[in-house]
């Protein structure tokens, strides 16, 4: 499955401090008896303030989002990674004054688009306070984009567009023992209360920050650094060297050691992982699942629901493949026959074969990329680097060679990472100028839900694939995802344990012993994680299903897409409210 690496932390915490100085000034200001003009003025303010903080917190987080940070007024922010944080009080305080700022404004008076980003930010204060009461549940050293994987792939990726960036990013790379420290301290504290991960997935944890130490000398931090170097034109060439050498020096003095530090943290705690099962095991486990489920998808329905809606969806797709005559999947696979390899050749082709049914998109460019070999056993089959607010013209997706079997599933992750998956989604919603506060959400089952989305419609959109082949590929892999999906509910629900998960898995005729063990430690390792795939790209059939029957004979495909992109990223609920309102 491919995957979206997020640059930026899955849920921010917004500063207390600064929520405290909003939140006065608006309670004096009298904000409810203000014209709508006015109204609307200030909670722009109230917003971008809200997002200034934020995105300065971290100057990963900054960097990524913003080319220029000035042009905010912001300036002269800390270098740092952040810090992990188990001050539950500290959050609580935070989350309830930024929702006391919030209803200080009269939502009759905000416009369309001011409303939108009321629901949305209200929604994420709401999940906040749930989310609260289990912040050591929370993993950020998860196997399939935990920190210790993050880390050298944002480095790495990390742009030099002044001699300012190069000094900021060594001294950013100083930072990593301070984080990793934060880091370890966060995860004792899970060990101390019997909520740290199971010992094979601190093994696993374990393995992936070895593969990085183990580059030696051949690390991609000092390749790609001296890359990005070489393109900045107004350094001498002395210059260049001295950073060159200092960035050598920084790697092995800090970041290194750091690693080493959080491998010895990891071997000394695994033995205290007291649950190498799911997450129901675990006191109120049951409840926090819900809630995770709840954020990663963003859909409002309960587990159970869930589970339904996905062997509704399987038995839909079940009945297609069988009335698709001629092949059965597995031959429709061997019959594939796809006419490129080349990445920018097939991004091409999908750019120009989705422009009848999806929203014009501002010029842009993508540059391809492969995942460094030492770590493509640790790494996503692809991500896609989600590019500055203020600057989407340049893009980058990663491709991990390991996984990619055959042309068709290049072709099909192409799609999901780039046209008319995560790039085309980004690039597209940048351009209708939305309130910057809504990049700091994520709301997993809306983006990979789409990606999804697309990803499947790509099998419709190969001219060297009949449409017989189309079905039964597509329904063949909605099927395996959801699968996956009930097992991951199956698991940490429901209680499945090795046994149940091979059962489960053999009765569909996928997989061996093997292979099932390898996805059962993968969801104990990652809760939920293909549930925003599934569930998402699911929920965003049921709107398209909802739009079908409302416009009956005046429906139109790019109408629908137009629709949903102009929301941009919210839980689904919101998204249903909006995308008949038309917020652009």
């Amino acid at each position: 499955m491919s995957k979206c690496l997020k640059k930026r932390r899955s849920r921010q915490i917004i500063s207390a401090f600064l929520i405290f100085t909003l939140l006065v000034s608006v309670i004096l200001s009298g904000c409810r008896g203000q014209s709508s003009e006015i109204q609307n003025k200030k909670f722009r303010k109230f917003t971008e303030a809200l997002f200034c903080q934020e995105v300065a917190s971290n100057t990963v987080s900054l960097h990524y989002t913003l080319r220029e940070p000035g042009e905010y007024g912001i300036q002269d922010p800390p270098v740092t990674f952040g810090y992990f944080s188990t001050d539950q009080g500290a959050r609580k305080i935070s989350t309830e004054n930024t929702q006391a700022a919030l209803e200080r404004f009269s939502y009759r008076k905000l416009s369309k688009n001011n409303r939108l980003t009321y629901d949305v930010l209200n929604y994420y204060l709401e999940l906040s306070k749930k989310e609260n009461e289990y912040l050591l549940y929370e993993e950020p050293l998860g196997i399939v984009s935990g920190v210790q994987t993050q880390i050298p792939v944002l480095l790495s990726e990390y742009q030099f567009h002044s001699k300012e960036d190069v000094d900021a990013y060594l001294e950013l790379m100083k930072t990593t023992p301070e984080y990793f420290k934060s880091l370890i301290a966060f995860e004792r504290e899970k060990a101390e209360r019997g909520l740290f991960m199971a010992g094979y997935t601190a093994d696993t944890v374990i393995e992936q920050c070895q593969a990085f130490l183990d580059m030696g000398n051949s690390n991609y931090l000092i390749s790609t650094f001296v890359d990005r170097i070489q393109q900045l034109a107004d350094l001498s060439e002395q210059e260049k060297s001295d950073y060159i050498q200092k960035n050598a020096y920084m790697l092995k003095t800090y970041v290194l050691p750091a690693y080493t530090q959080l491998i010895q943290a990891v071997v000394e705690l695994k033995e205290l992982g007291k649950n190498e099962a799911g997450l129901c095991y675990l006191p109120n486990g049951k409840e926090y699942y819900e809630l995770t489920v709840q954020a990663l998808t963003g859909s409002p329905r309960t587990v159970p629901e869930l589970q339904k809606l996905t062997k509704k969806q399987m038995k839909d797709d079940l009945d297609a493949m069988q009335q698709a005559a001629g092949m059965t999947a597995k031959q429709a696979k061997e019959t594939a026959v796809m006419d490129s390899s080349d990445p920018q050749e097939i991004l091409n082709s999908l750019g120009m074969d989705i422009a009848k049914t999806f929203p014009k998109l501002p010029e842009t460019s993508v540059e391809v990329k492969y995942v460094p070999e030492a770590m493509e056993k640790h790494l996503s089959p692809a991500f896609y680097m989600i590019p500055a607010l203020d600057d989407t013209k340049e893009n980058v997706i990663y491709v991990n060679k390991a996984h990619m079997g055959n042309k068709l599933t290049l072709y099909t992750t192409l799609a999901h990472e780039g046209y008319p998956g995560h790039l085309y989604q980004t690039v597209y919603y940048a351009s209708t100028n939305p309130d910057p506060l809504r990049s700091m959400f994520n709301f997993g089952g809306y983006v990979e839900g789409w990606a999804t989305y697309a990803e499947m419609g790509s099998y419709y959109l190969a001219d060297s694939l009949t449409r017989e082949q189309a079905i039964l590929l597509q329904k063949n892999s909605s099927m395996l995802l959801a699968l996956y999906a009930l097992a991951d509910m199956g698991i940490h629900y429901d209680g499945w344990n090795r046994m149940d998960t091979v059962k489960f898995f053999t009765q569909y005729g996928v997989g061996s012993a093997e292979v099932v063990n390898q996805i059962y430690d993968l969801i104990i390792g990652s809760p939920g994680n293909y549930l925003k795939y599934y569930i998402g790209y699911v929920e965003f059939l049921g709107l398209k299903k909802k739009w079908i029957e409302k416009k009956g004979d005046d429906f139109s495909q790019k109408k629908f897409h137009k629709a949903v992109l102009d929301v941009g990223p919210a839980p689904f609920e919101i998204v249903e409210k909006y995308m008949w309102q038309g917020v652009n």
